[in-house]
C-alpha cells in the first residue's frame, strides 16, 4: 500500500456535541418562524433529513437551514464552537505513524467545503497531502470520480490504496467499487454485512494490516 484515505465523520471525528448545541436553537428558530410547537418542528426538521439520507444535499446542514428560511450558517458554528469538534483519540498517533512510514495521506468526503474548515480547527489538515469535499468534484460517495480525483492527485493506483471510513454503503462500497481495499472503522459496535476487506474497532488496527504485525514498534 502506497496510501491511505479517510472519510471525516465517524471516522476521525465526531461534530455531535456541536449538534446537540445548535439543534435545540434551530427549532426555537423555526417554531417562532412558522408558529408551531418545538416538537412539531424538531419532527418538521428531523423529518427532511432523514427523508434525504445519502443525497447530494444530506450532507450539507446549510441546505437544511435554508429550507426552513433559519438564518444559521454551519462555518459560523464551526468558527464560535470549535471545541465542540472531538477527534478520537486514536487518530493523530495514527496519522502520525502512517506519515513517518512514508504512506500518502488524503481525505474523501461527501460533505461541502466547511469540511476543511473542520480539519485546520482541529488540527489535522496538516497531516494530509489531499483533500477532496464533494464540492471540488460536484460528486459524493459512493460515486468513483470523488475517490479518483483524490487518488490522481496523490499518483497512486487504486489497488495501492486503502479506504477507512464508517459508512458501509458509502466508503466500503464505494472504494471496493474500484478496487481499493476498504475498511470499515466500526467504533459503535454495529452489525456488519461482510462487505468490507477489514473491519476494526480502533484505527491503530491500521498498522497489523498494512503489515507492520511483526515490528517492535508500536503506534
Amino acid at each position: 500500500m502506497k496510501a491511505v484515505l479517510f472519510d471525516i465523520d465517524g471516522t476521525l471525528l465526531t461534530e455531535q456535541p456541536l449538534i446537540l448545541l445548535f439543534l435545540p436553537q434551530v427549532y426555537d428558530r423555526i417554531s417562532k418562524k412558522f408558529g408551531i410547537s418545538k416538537e412539531e418542528a424538531r419532527r418538521q426538521f428531523l423529518g427532511e433529513i432523514l427523508g434525504r439520507r445519502d443525497t447530494y444535499d444530506w450532507h450539507d446542514w446549510n441546505f437544511f437551514f435554508r429550507l426552513f428560511n433559519v438564518n444559521i450558517q454551519y462555518e459560523e458554528l464551526l468558527r464560535e464552537y470549535p471545541h465542540k469538534l472531538t477527534v478520537y483519540p486514536d487518530v493523530i498517533p495514527t496519522l502520525k505513524w502512517l506519515k513517518e512510514n512514508g504512506y500518502k495521506l488524503g481525505v474523501v468526503t461527501s460533505g461541502p467545503e466547511y469540511q476543511r474548515l473542520k480539519l485546520k480547527l482541529t488540527g489535522l489538515s496538516k497531516y494530509f497531502n489531499v483533500i477532496i469535499t464533494r464540492d471540488k468534484v460536484n460528486a459524493i460517495k459512493p460515486e468513483p470520480r470523488i475517490f479518483l480525483a483524490a487518488l490522481e492527485s496523490l499518483q497512486v493506483k487504486p489497488q495501492d490504496a486503502l479506504m477507512v471510513g464508517d459508512s458501509l454503503s458509502q466508503d466500503v462500497y464505494g472504494a471496493k467499487n474500484l478496487g481499493m481495499v476498504a475498511v470499515w472503522i466500526n467504533r459503535m459496535g454495529e452489525n456488519g454485512h461482510h462487505l468490507a476487506d477489514y473491519e476494526v474497532k480502533t484505527l491503530y488496527e491500521l498498522k497489523k494490516i498494512l503489515g507492520w504485525k511483526n515490528e517492535e514498534e508500536d503506534i
